[in-house]
């Protein structure tokens, strides 16, 4: 059983392999996708890939479906890649963190626009009638 760092170190590669593929593969439908993290078991046998990419619902299922077709294929070419005992299982899923942050940070800047001035920090002197009675 491989200690964590080494089961870090074979997911970074995992990642960085992967990443290439897409791009060696001339798929316009995988055009701007991005292996966002890939956690690997600790017996190496399966490998969880997580991806991200622009567009809405439609282009999403698009790019799982030619990926889960793409598994053996992506599989084959890690392996010749990455020396390892046994390839790894690939599992593609989609991550919706860049999506995520992306609405939040889109209500954070509505909050921003919406919220009133903040008021001066010091306190304006007040003047009191006891005071200005009494001279």
């Amino acid at each position: 059983m491989p200690n964590p760092i080494r089961q870090k170190r074979v997911a970074d590669r995992l990642q960085q392999e992967t990443s290439l593929l897409l791009q060696e593969m001339n798929d316009p439908r995988l055009d701007l996708v991005t292996i966002t993290q890939v956690n690997i078991d600790r017996e190496l046998e399966y490998a969880n890939v997580f991806v991200s990419t622009v567009g809405d619902e439609a282009r999403r299922k698009e790019v799982m479906h030619v990926l889960n077709g793409a598994r053996g294929y992506i599989r084959r070419e890690i392996a010749k890649r990455v020396q390892l005992r046994r390839a790894p299982e690939i599992n593609f899923h989609w991550d919706p963190t860049p999506e995520k942050a992306e609405h939040i940070a889109r209500i954070l800047d509505e909050i921003k626009t919406e919220a009133p001035p903040a008021p001066d920090a010091r306190p304006a002197p007040q003047e009191t009638d006891d005071a200005a009675g009494e001279s």
